[in-house]
């Protein structure tokens, strides 16, 4: 997690005193708060020496999942997890968040000896799951007298029993950013903590007010700590990073929540935290490098998965692979487009050509069972008559068996049949060709923010004309209902904040008139929100 700048000035200071430095890390883990990778970048200028074994996993299943978060297939160990009833829906996120709550205290109850930490993305949210754990603690009567106190973050009551975290390091106490403990004696002036690791640390909270309930933590602050048991709740700015952090922190089990008004359902929930938000350096784009950089970048970053795409794509379909970049700005124009659509693109030749033809093989009949089984649930619901078991259970084979073929491989064709719905029929009986190739097309831009920022201001205007058409015939249901879409298309925007960015230069397209540097708190999607209320206005104040 260290910065560019950080780690320079470390380096120098090494440097000029001639000593030895000794990094030890993970660059697939939380990225820098500052600008660069510099650990990965050093890691892959001078080597690296590897620990592959995973020891904090007590069951083989969880080692397994970890390894699957390690190397960007989160989908996979989310699955893992929720075939053995670890992952949890609610409708709405307080719902979510009540679910985890209680069950937090059953297993707190149960085994109260069990370490255990609740994990989310935001402080805001560690506040609200801190106060309803003490919520529920002081019902059991858990607590003791609660002791009002101004600490670093603001007013907070303490009592006796309290779970505790500290933010700062401080050698004199002996502990540092991250360390929990019990509250075993608090006043206004001193409070005395028995650390997780049996120490009693007293201190004057006129020297230290670095202190917060320790309920629940962010997920940055949970990197390097163990517990027995986990409770995570997801919400959107939670990433493949974030997600490899927050599910890896436990030794027996990890329970995640999640509520419906953040992730509609299980397939948005893995899309979301398996966005890759690696840092880059400069280095990485050097335009000196012999070989290919963009091919050259994917390297170092080790990332497969479009290996995966490419290949079985040119098997199939070599037409489309030839010109699927026709839309591509030249490599002046618009790098870093280049860069972020090829960095995961590593030559057919690392391949057999007989594993390519037999991957190419199994993902048509992949495609084909999901076809038939997607078919064969229309065909129920357009008679009006119940979904058939073993037909739910054909339909969450084929999505198991698409997405081992590859990864992100059903939501890619779920895409593609919902703009084109023909090709159900036709991949279902076989011919699937046509669907192959629109899933490669869709999995193109989902890896692009360029190209789901040109899909998305497409489907804004064609939303806004429409919306229009019915205002004009007197239709204000229609328009109504036409403007709640657009308004749920413009909050999707707070989950992909690449495609967000990338979306300011083209407001213009949207009719939004943004200031040329444009905070992230009130960016485009905020703007459209607005924007829909004022048309509304502007439309009943012309009606009337």
């Amino acid at each position: 997690m260290v910065g560019t700048r950080q780690m320079e000035r470390v380096l120098s200071h090494a440097q000029e005193a001639g000593a030895k430095v000794v990094l030890v890390g993970d660059p697939q883990q939380l990225q820098a708060i500052e600008a660069g990778a510099a650990f990965r970048s050093i890691a892959e200028q001078v080597g690296s020496i590897e620990i592959t074994d995973i020891r904090r996993q007590r069951d083989d299943w969880q080692r397994d999942a970890t390894r699957h978060l390690v190397t960007s297939r989160t989908g996979e160990a989310l699955t893992a997890y929720r075939e053995r009833g670890m992952v949890h829906v609610a409708d709405t996120r307080e719902a979510a968040r009540g679910a985890l709550i209680d069950r937090w205290d059953s297993e707190r109850r149960s085994n109260p000896d069990a370490s255990r930490i609740i994990l989310t993305h935001t402080n805001d949210e560690v506040k609200a799951l801190n106060e309803a754990a003490r919520d529920r603690l002081r019902v059991h009567g858990a607590l003791g007298g609660d002791v009002p106190l101004k600490v670093e973050r603001g007013d907070r009551t303490f009592a006796e029993n309290d779970r505790v975290m500290f933010l700062k390091n401080e050698r004199g106490l002996g502990v540092k950013n991250g360390t929990l403990g019990t509250v075993e004696q608090v006043n206004e002036k001193s409070m005395t903590v028995r650390t997780d690791d049996g120490r009693r640390v007293g201190f004057d909270l006129k020297g230290y007010s670095s202190i917060d309930h320790g309920y629940a933590a962010t997920i940055h602050k949970a990197q390097g700590m163990t517990v027995d048991r986990t409770h995570v709740l997801a919400t959107p700015g939670t990433d493949s990073h974030s997600a490899y952090v927050g599910l890896s922190r436990h030794r027996d089990g990890v329970q995640v929540h999640y509520g419906k008004d953040d992730f509609a359902d299980a397939g948005k929930l893995t899309r979301a935290l398996s966005r890759e938000r690696g840092k880059d350096m400069a280095s990485d784009h050097s335009p000196k490098q012999e070989r290919n950089p963009v091919q050259q970048f994917a390297e170092r970053r080790g990332i497969t998965f479009r290996e995966r795409i490419t290949e079985v794509a040119k098997q199939i379909v070599p037409e489309k692979v030839r010109g699927m970049f026709d839309r591509f700005r030249p490599k002046e124009q618009a790098p870093e487009r280049a860069a972020g659509m090829f960095a995961n693109f590593r030559p057919q030749s690392h391949r057999p050509e007989g594993e390519q033809q037999t991957r190419a093989s199994d993902l048509r009949r992949a495609v084909e069972r999901y076809a038939r089984a997607v078919v064969d649930i229309g065909r129920m619901k357009g008679r009006g008559l119940p979904v058939l078991p073993h037909q739910r259970e054909a339909l969450d084979k084929a999505r198991t068996g698409l997405d081992a073929v590859r990864p992100h491989a059903v939501a890619d064709l779920k895409s593609a049949f919902q703009r084109q719905p023909e090709l159900v029929q036709e991949a279902a009986g076989g011919r699937t060709q046509a669907a192959m190739q629109s899933m490669q097309l869709e999995a193109e831009i989902r890896s692009d923010p360029f190209q789901r920022a040109d899909r998305f201001v497409e489907g804004w205007q064609q939303l806004k004309h429409h919306r229009e058409e019915l205002q004009r015939d007197g239709n204000s249901k229609g328009a109504r209902k036409v403007g709640e879409h657009m308004a749920v298309m413009a909050k999707s925007l707070e989950r992909d904040p690449q495609m967000e960015s990338v979306l300011h230069d083209h407001a213009h397209k949207l009719d939004l008139s943004l200031p040329p540097m444009r905070e992230r708190g009130s960016g485009i999607s905020h703007e459209l929100v607005q924007s829909l209320g004022l048309e509304r206005g502007r439309s009943l104040c012309m009606s009337r």
